[in-house]
This record gives C-alpha cells, sequence and structure tokens, in this order.
C-alpha cells in the first residue's frame, strides 16, 4: 500500500487555517463576562459584587481586569502605563448592567449615590438610558477627560 500525498491546493489550505483562526481570534477587545460572586476589583481587591457600577480593561489574549467603581479605573490608569495596545475599556451600564465602550459611554456624578468606593460616578451606554434610569436625575455631567485624561479612555 503506497501512502496517500494531498493535493497541493489541499496542502495550502491545511498550512493557512491555523493563522487564519489565529487572525480572527486577535480581533478587536470584547467584554468578558463578570462573575460577580468570584471576580475581584483589579484596583482595590474588593469584591466586584455590583455590575451597575463595574468596569473593565479587556485586550485580546489576556485575562480581564475587572473594577468595582469607575473611580477604581481611573485610579489603576493613572497608575498603570503598560497596557496593551489592543486593550479596550468598557464600563457597564448603570440602568441595564450591559457592558458599554467607555469611549461611547455617558458619564454622570450622583453625589447621593453610594457607589462601592464613593466616587458617585456611573456610566450610561448613551443619552437616552441616563434619561430613563431614576438613579441619573440628580446628577452631573462627567467629561470622559475628567476620568480618563485628555487622551480618552484606551481604546478609543
Amino acid at each position: 500500500m503506497t501512502p496517500r500525498t494531498l493535493p497541493a491546493p489541499a496542502l495550502l489550505a491545511a498550512a493557512l487555517l491555523p493563522l487564519l483562526a489565529a487572525a480572527c481570534a486577535r480581533g478587536p477587545a470584547r467584554p468578558a463576562a463578570l462573575d460577580t460572586r468570584n471576580d475581584l476589583c483589579s484596583s482595590c481587591r474588593m469584591a466586584v459584587s455590583d455590575r451597575r457600577f463595574a468596569a473593565q480593561i479587556a485586550a485580546p489574549g489576556e485575562e480581564p481586569k475587572f473594577f468595582d467603581d469607575i473611580g477604581c479605573l481611573r485610579n489603576f490608569l493613572a497608575a498603570s502605563q503598560d497596557l496593551s495596545g489592543d486593550a479596550r475599556v468598557f464600563v457597564a451600564d448603570h440602568r441595564t448592567g450591559d457592558w458599554a465602550p467607555a469611549s461611547r459611554a455617558v458619564f454622570m456624578s450622583v453625589p447621593g449615590l453610594q457607589t462601592p468606593m464613593d466616587s458617585h460616578w456611573i456610566a450610561h451606554t448613551d443619552t437616552g438610558s441616563r434619561d430613563t434610569d431614576p438613579a441619573a436625575r440628580d446628577g452631573v455631567p462627567v467629561p470622559a477627560s475628567a476620568i480618563f485624561g485628555p487622551p480618552g479612555p484606551p481604546g478609543a
């Protein structure tokens, strides 16, 4: 019995398939699922127990960094200069709990609202979500630059 050889196109496809799969996996960073029972804040190390105040930094091929408060995210970014160039920041919409890119989010300071680390900052996907969130009613808009500095959030 003679060994069977693959035709050249099949060999080429077999060689390129792993490269194609790797390229697809490297797409833009996506938010990771938050486990409110086990995930800890990457800044203060407290449990991220209320997703309405959560934030995260995601980068392809890296473990996500979760935060229990937007203030913890800000402190972490101010102290850390070694983020991947592909890193993106996501914040939880306070009303829905859904992840939103921080580059497009709307931020509020709500002095009467207790946040995990007392930053009093909340985020929303857009002004529509903000305007229908009763907790934001007494808030004051906060520009993203007040949280992330002039360049804005990573991945913007």
